[in-house]
């Protein structure tokens, strides 16, 4: 799988960052070396991260190899999402009118916000005592 040519695409969500490469083939998915079933272990993850695949309709015609790293398991089916809707756009500019009407060509920009001093988290505070 390594010699083949491939179409490259990097995606983001909140700390996870995934490097996806399309390979053509039969629609095997490996991540990190290992069959997606056993990394993505929810279904409803699953059918999101390969939403970008059936959107241009082209499930079965790439085998995916995705290196993740940073986050959890949902930032990275969501990275993965990212990254995959990122390379279809390289293997063909025709699919980037599609994947953009649904939203697959965004990063995501939520993440956790941070820690204010004086609260006890970001916008929880200590509770009020009046006497």
């Amino acid at each position: 799988m390594t010699n083949e040519r491939y179409h490259y695409g990097l995606g983001r969500r909140k700390s996870a960052v995934a490097r996806v490469r399309l390979y053509p083939g039969a629609g095997n998915v490996i991540i990190n070396g290992k069959p997606f079933e056993t990394v993505i272990t929810r279904a409803s993850s699953r059918q999101e991260m390969m939403r970008p695949l059936e959107v241009v309709e082209r499930a079965g015609a790439f085998n995916v190899q995705v290196k993740v790293a940073g986050g959890g398991i949902e930032g990275w089916a969501g990275a993965i999402r990212h990254g995959i809707a990122r390379a279809l756009v390289a293997s063909d500019e025709n699919h980037r009118r599609p994947l953009r009407s649904v939203g697959l060509l965004t990063r995501d920009p939520r993440v956790k916000e941070r820690k204010k001093p004086g609260l006890k988290r970001a916008r929880k505070a200590p509770q009020f005592t009046k006497r």
